[in-house]
Order: structure tokens, then C-alpha cells, then sequence
């Protein structure tokens, strides 16, 4: 039998119990072109509200050859914050509340080992991110969420295990990478590491006043995603008063392919297709509407997304190896009526027309919007923001040298129930193009969920059976 275009994954509920061992700072290992008491420009791209995060990720490795694991993390990571010195700064705010990377005696990123008397195969499969393993990531005590001010800028925890395997715990800070940032500089870590020597390419680009805003600022665009509303829907009630669970889903190539034929319009006079990301985000962001039966019908509810503008910036281009903040936030809006009772093909054009929108543009639109108008706070009313990590060579750029990670991702959602993440499958060498999507509902929502996903709700006019 076949196995399911859409698969529900299951993790188990654990306890891991760790000790810390030993906290090391990892100061660069050579020179670098900053003094005590030097700053750095950040743009308002790495300085927007949604960026003053740490990015939390794992990888599990099974085991290990007789080469000393915090040693060889550590010298290579030494080794490369030579090149990629901003990272060993810390960040402060600076005039009007905005933030800089300023060098001062506390440096350096910050090298945790830990161990656990359980061995991996405890963890259950280690290819479904499970909220359990929060403790394999360093956090300080009694730390404030969303706190980046005054911090260690990597942070990266080696938990060993009585197997003989470890993990790599790591935080890094979005404001001084993106996702594609963070990955070449992991990438170049994990090539040093298995090199023994420093290995860049490309050479780190810092160059953020690529970004600085015009004079004076120029907003053409509404930017209805910094939009501040009061939410008056259903939707946010439901997700922060009930402790929502994290599901995540297997979905086959095959189902994607399907899932983008039937959000092709029928009378497509363009003949411009939608993409698969166009699809699945339209189906995953109506369905998680459906199922949280959002009231009332005729609210406004916003999808956002970030989009990768460095193929757009033309004039002049981007610098190769520019490891910064440089994506764009779409924003999709539809009322509740419209999303849940719509056609897929309709809310797939609106999250197509969003995607392409974002332009060069755009994009200094944006900076100057953040430079007139500062958001201060996170804005989750009536929305849902999707991440999309398919595209990040997640697996090959984190081979420290003891190979490919069973498993490269986010742990835990829950903090931030409105964001789903899609991933990539962990595949030996052929990736399949399966995905992997994760989000978050609470529990009594799940079933519903599960069925409109799937395309096996009784009430979808896409139901499966009709269709195959």
C-alpha cells in the first residue's frame, strides 16, 4: 500500500535531564578591524521588530570519531569569527531606540557543553522537531524572552549523549543574519571544522549601509504588514488562552503537485503558473482558518511571509557573501468569509500577487517606512506567518565533519503559536522533495485540521476521493 500524501507525524512526550558541564567564551582567534569601543551600522531591515530574536536550531549527530568534539567546534569556531568579527559583538540601542553591534570588553560567542545519561535512540525519531528538546538549547537563567541586548550573538550548546552521539544547540541573532546569512556562516564553520583550517566562500560581506534609508524617506507602499490593529477576531483568543500543541505533517511531492494543479485558475488568461510555496501556503493558511472556525466572518486576517529580495536589488546589486538581513515581509489579507468559503485558485492568486510584489522598490519603501515609523512590538492579531526553510542546504552546510545531521531544524513553535514552519525532509543523499510542515492549534482543532489538510474533510469540494 501506498503511504499517505499527507502524513501525520507523532512525537513522544519527554523529560531530558541534562547537566552543564562547562560555559566557554570563544574570542576570535586573530585580529580583527574593530577596537574597544567601536561601532557598526545595522540597517532597518536587521533592526525591524521581528528580527530581535534568537534563531533556535539543533542537529543531532549519531556519533563521532576520536577527534575531541568541543575542541574542534571550538577552534573553528574561533577561527571564523576572525572573518565574521561582528558576531562576536553585542548589540545596544543607540538614538531613537534603534540598535548597533558595539565592541566592548564582554566579547565573543558563547561555547556551552552539556551531557545527558540518556542515549539518542531515548529521544524517539529524531527526524520530527519535538518541543522536548528546548533543553538541548542554551538559554541564561531567569533570561527575558525576546531579549538580544547585551548577548553572546552565537550561543551554541554540544549536548553529549551516553551513546556516544551528541547535538549542536544553536541561537544566533537575526539581526545580524537572515535565514541564507545563517547558513553560510554555519556552512563556513562547519568547513573549517572539517578542514582544520579557515575556509570562507564566500568571502563574509558586512556592508549594511547598502541599506541606509533615503533622504528624506520615500514610502510608496501602504506596508499594511506593520499594520497595528486591534484584533477583534477569534482567531488570537483561541491560540493564546488555550496552551496550543505542535503538529507537524509529512506532505509527498506527489501532494504538492496535486495541490498546485488545483490552485491553478481555470481561466488562467496569463498563463503564469502559481508556485508550489503559492499553494501550499494559500491551503495551509485556509484550512488552519477552517479549522479554528474563526469568528467573526467578516474580519480581516492577514498571512504574512518573509521573501528573499536579493535577486530583485539590481541598482546596484548585492555584494557576494552579504550574510545580512535582506528579505522583505508579504503581506496576504482576506476576510474570514472569503478564506474559508473561497476558491484554493483565489487566495492562491492573492499570496502569488503578494510574493511578486515585492520589488527593489519595495524593499527601500521598507527601510524607509521603519525609519519614519518605528514598529515597537510584535503584531499578532488575526494573523499567521509562514517560514519557509525548504530551500536552505540545512543538512550539507552543518557536516562539522562527523557527516550529514540526522536532523537540522527549529524545536519548539509554541512560544509563537501563529508561525508555521515548512521544512525539508532529512534524506540521506536524494532529497525527495518531501516536506515537512509544523504548526501549531489547540488540541480540540487538531482533527478538523488534519482533515482539511489532508483534502479528506467531508465538507471540501476538493476532497480527495473526487479527485483521484
Amino acid at each position: 500500500m501506498a503511504p499517505p500524501w499527507v502524513q501525520e507525524l507523532h512525537f513522544p512526550h519527554l523529560h531530558i535531564p541534562i547537566t552543564i558541564d562547562h560555559m566557554t567564551p570563544v574570542i576570535p582567534s586573530g585580529p580583527i578591524p574593530a577596537a574597544p569601543g567601536q561601532t557598526l551600522y545595522l540597517s532597518n531591515l536587521d533592526d525591524m521588530i521581528g528580527a530581535r530574536v534568537f534563531t533556535p536550531t539543533v542537529y543531532f549527530y549519531s556519533s563521532h570519531d576520536q577527534r575531541p568534539v568541543m575542541k574542534t567546534l571550538h577552534d573553528a569556531l574561533a577561527s571564523v569569527l576572525v572573518p565574521y568579527y561582528p558576531l562576536s559583538g553585542r548589540l545596544r540601542e543607540a538614538r531613537n531606540g534603534k540598535l548597533e553591534v558595539f565592541f566592548g570588553q564582554e566579547q565573543g560567542a558563547l561555547l556551552v557543553e552539556a551531557h545527558s545519561e540518556m542515549a539518542l535512540a531515548d529521544l524517539g525519531d529524531l527526524k520530527v522537531p519535538n518541543p522536548a528538546w528546548t533543553p538541548l538549547i542554551f538559554r541564561f537563567p531567569n533570561e527575558e524572552p525576546y531579549k538580544v541586548l547585551d548577548m553572546p550573538l552565537v550561543i551554541a550548546q554540544v549536548t553529549n549523549f551516553s551513546c556516544g552521539g551528541f547535538s549542536i544547540g544553536l541561537r544566533i541573532c537575526h539581526c545580524i543574519c537572515d535565514g541564507l546569512g545563517a547558513m553560510q556562516f554555519l556552512t563556513s564553520w562547519a568547513a573549517t571544522a572539517r578542514a582544520g583550517t579557515l575556509i570562507t566562500n564566500p568571502e563574509p560581506c558586512w556592508d549594511r549601509e547598502f541599506f541606509r534609508p533615503r533622504n528624506p524617506p520615500l514610502v510608496k507602499f501602504p506596508h499594511i504588514e506593520f499594520m497595528r490593529i486591534e484584533d477583534g477576531s477569534s482567531l488570537t483568543m483561541s491560540l493564546w488562552q488555550t496552551k496550543p500543541v505542535q503538529k507537524c505533517y509529512r506532505m509527498s511531492r506527489e501532494f504538492q503537485t496535486l495541490l498546485k494543479t488545483l490552485a491553478q485558475p481555470k481561466d488562467n488568461m496569463s498563463n503564469v503558473a502559481c508556485s508550489a510555496f503559492d499553494a501550499m501556503a494559500a491551503h495551509v493558511w485556509r484550512s488552519w482558518v477552517k479549522a479554528l472556525d474563526v469568528k467573526p466572518l467578516n474580519y480581516e486576517l492577514r498571512l504574512t511571509f518573509s521573501a528573499n529580495a536579493r535577486n530583485k536589488l539590481k541598482n546596484p546589486p548585492l555584494k557576494d557573501g552579504f550574510y545580512g538581513n535582506a528579505v522583505c515581509l508579504a503581506c496576504v489579507t482576506s476576510t474570514v468569509t472569503k478564506l474559508v468559503h473561497g476558491k484554493l485558485s483565489e487566495i492562491t492568486h492573492l499570496v502569488r500577487e503578494a510574493r511578486l510584489g515585492i520589488s527593489e522598490e519595495y524593499l527601500r519603501s521598507t527601510v524607509d517606512y521603519v525609519e519614519v515609523d518605528r514598529p515597537r512590538k510584535l503584531e499578532f492579531g488575526g494573523k499567521l506567518t509562514i517560514t519557509q526553510w525548504t530551500r536552505f542546504p540545512m543538512y550539507d552546510s552543518a557536516d562539522f565533519g562527523w557527516g550529514r545531521p540526522i536532523y537540522a531544524g527549529p524545536i519548539d513553535l509554541t512560544p509563537t503559536p501563529q508561525v508555521c514552519v515548512f521544512l525539508p525532509e532529512a534524506e540521506a543523499d536524494h532529497p525527495s522533495g518531501t516536506m515537512l510542515v509544523c504548526i501549531c492549534l489547540p488540541e480540540s482543532a487538531t482533527h478538523s485540521f488534519t482533515e482539511l489538510l489532508s483534502l479528506t474533510h467531508s465538507g471540501d469540494p476538493n476532497h480527495v476521493d473526487t479527485i483521484t
